[in-house]
């Protein structure tokens, strides 16, 4: 037996192994040029781009950025807004507070104004004993009419009406005009019985003699 037939079956295998090997590596290889004949030929020169689609380039830009902005710049503005809209509460609820004041004031001086108009002829009586000369210094209606003009004062009652003033037909009631040519306008010539008020609320007018200009 020769050196040929120990050889040939196993020979032929291999030779075809190298064969089919060798087909695969060629068209790799050919791939291998192509890709770099590709790259060559994207490495070459870039697309010209003029300087008109430049600027339409650049110009869509700025508006896309300039719509980027847009909700930051809201989102900025929202606080002033709140703010102002915070101030305008604080305003208003500061009026409120003025104006419910002023009438809790006012309503509080219309309840002492009716409790005192009650008193009031009792007052009257006392500053007539007082004119008479029954309210000694010392005695018992001297003490209590002392004790009651002091609480009507503690809230806020004023008397006023006095002689020699300027007449005020809103505050005055004149029940006598007396002419006198000593006087250039109407002046309260004495004082029948004194007026009343708490602040702005009248409890009563002052009822006055008048003299008035004589002609």
């Amino acid at each position: 037996m020769n050196d040929e037939n120990l050889n040939g079956p196993e020979d032929e295998k291999v030779r075809d192994d190298n064969q089919v090997a060798g087909a695969d590596s060629a068209p790799a290889t050919g791939r291998g040029e192509s890709d770099a004949a590709d790259a060559a030929d994207e490495s070459g020169d870039l697309p010209v781009i003029s300087d008109e689609e430049l600027q339409n380039l650049l110009a869509d830009a700025m508006d896309a950025s300039t719509a980027s902005d847009s909700p930051a710049t809201e989102s900025a503005e929202a606080p002033n807004e709140y703010l102002d809209d915070l101030l305008r509460v604080q305003a208003e609820y500061a009026n409120y507070r003025r104006r419910t004041d002023r009438e809790k004031e006012e309503l509080s001086d219309q309840v002492t104004a009716r409790v005192v108009k009650q008193l009031l002829p009792v007052v009257d009586d006392l500053a007539r004993a007082e004119a008479a000369g029954d309210l000694g210094d010392g005695t018992a209606m001297q003490v209590i009419a002392s004790k009651l003009l002091a609480a009507i004062e503690k809230l806020g009652v004023e008397a006023y009406g006095a002689a020699g003033e300027a007449f005020d037909p809103r505050i005055h009631e004149a029940i006598a005009q007396l002419p006198n040519p000593a006087v250039e306008s109407e002046t309260i010539a004495d004082v029948v019985e004194l007026g009343y008020r708490i602040g702005d609320v009248e409890l009563r007018p002052a009822k006055v003699a008048v003299f008035v200009p004589a002609n």
